[in-house]
């Protein structure tokens, strides 16, 4: 039997609803959150334990895990001229314990989508870093986009590299 794939998903500018009806609507029962600084001071509804409360009253599952695969550690050595380094990152011990959650995750074939803050998975860690890693260990990662489309990795990265606008 095939297994599912991990999803991604940003909350962007969504309401709450709008998000939870997405994640209804793909069947994802797990949400591991992916930001540093699980906070939204415009979408105060996404704050860690706001967010946590709210998905539990529907039954789905919230983890944090921004700690291991936050696109902005606390470690100072994972950055370069200020910015995130994500060929540094990918090589920390914190960094692949997370994907060995994820990996595990998706062993146990669970129903579950990393989120982070950006709604674009072509702007976001959660293509460039977190899909990366995990499809190199074989692991196939849909995006939910902000239009709520489904896109894969291969097709995000592509076309981010090639320069083409993938949602134009």
């Amino acid at each position: 039997m095939k297994k599912k794939p991990l999803y991604s998903i940003g909350h962007g500018t969504r309401k709450a609803e709008v998000f939870l009806k997405l994640l209804q609507r793909y069947g994802i029962k797990y949400l591991a959150d992916v930001r540093s600084r699980p906070y939204s001071r415009f979408n105060p509804h996404f704050n860690k334990n706001r967010l946590d409360s709210f998905l539990k009253e529907h039954g789905i599952t919230y983890v944090f895990m921004g700690d291991t695969l936050g696109g902005r550690p606390d470690d100072a050595s994972c950055y370069t001229n200020g910015k995130p380094d994500y060929a540094i990152m990918a090589q920390k011990p914190f960094f692949l314990e997370g994907i060995a959650r994820l990996k595990e995750a998706y062993n146990k074939d669970l129903s579950l989508a990393v989120m982070c803050s950006e709604s674009k998975p072509c702007e976001c860690h959660r293509s460039m870093l977190i899909a990366k890693a995990l499809e190199a260990l074989h692991i196939p990662v849909i995006h939910i986009d902000e239009k709520g489309e489904l896109k894969e990795q291969g097709e995000v990265v592509k076309r981010t590299s090639s320069g083409e606008d993938l949602f134009s």
